[in-house]
């Protein structure tokens, strides 16, 4: 599972980051993480609002701060 990240440096943005990798943690999914902080490249996953969380090229998440129990649900939904 490829895992990115969107955001660029915010506290969210961050806070997103941690939870994200908390959660692939305790689920001992096999999955890498990227945290992609290029606007150019952000743009190009069509979202408007940061923080937002990619799964395999799919945003799944968007503008918000999930929880890690969210963001559990999310990475099992999307194995």
């Amino acid at each position: 599972m490829q895992i990115k990240i969107l955001g660029t440096g915010c506290p969210k943005c961050k806070t997103l980051e941690k939870i994200t990798r908390d959660a692939v943690a305790e689920t001992g999914i096999n999955a890498g993480i990227e945290k992609v902080q290029d606007i150019i490249k952000i743009m190009e996953y069509n979202i408007l609002h940061t923080p937002a969380l990619v799964i395999n090229e799919k945003v799944v998440l968007s503008g918000q701060v999930p929880t890690v129990s969210q963001v559990k649900e999310i990475l099992i939904k999307n194995q």
